[in-house]
């Protein structure tokens, strides 16, 4: 049985552009940064010759962002899938104060659907944006009702 949701993996090509984004923009904490090579990461990903850099990142309630940077299988096509894509489509972060995440965002020039939207029942501000490499972002504020 599935006890907790371990982590959400995402690979990058700009390692220490996304290191940037997350961290510096969106506040996240290196939990722990380490090269993976041999053959068991190979037979798990089904690969021969694997080196990649994984990265963590701790969110402040713990939650867990980890970025591949592949070494030996880079992959240079970047998703561009939009939100009603079949399969993943985002990943969803509860924030703070949304408007000054936007206008942070928007500063260092990453681009939004929209500004924050209110939803219909009033309990939430929330937004799309298009983060590192094309990752699609939902930043949620929850708001008291």
């Amino acid at each position: 049985m599935i006890t907790a949701i371990r982590h959400t993996g995402i690979v990058v090509n700009d390692l220490d552009s996304a290191k940037r984004f997350w961290c510096n923009l969106l506040g996240f904490k290196v939990n722990c940064q380490i090269e993976e090579s041999g053959s068991h990461i190979d037979a798990m990903l089904g690969l021969d010759g694997v080196e990649v850099t994984t990265v963590k990142l701790a969110a402040a309630d713990g939650n867990l962002i980890e970025l591949l940077h592949f070494k030996s299988h880079p992959d240079k096509n970047f998703w561009h899938g939009a939100a009603n894509s079949t399969g993943l489509t985002h990943v969803a972060l509860t924030v703070r104060d949304l408007d000054k995440i936007f206008q942070r965002l928007t500063e260092a020039g990453f681009v939004f659907n929209a500004p924050p939207q209110y939803s219909p029942d009033g309990c939430v501000k929330v937004t799309y944006c298009r983060g590192p490499e094309g990752l699609l972002l939902e930043l949620v504020e929850m708001l008291s009702t």
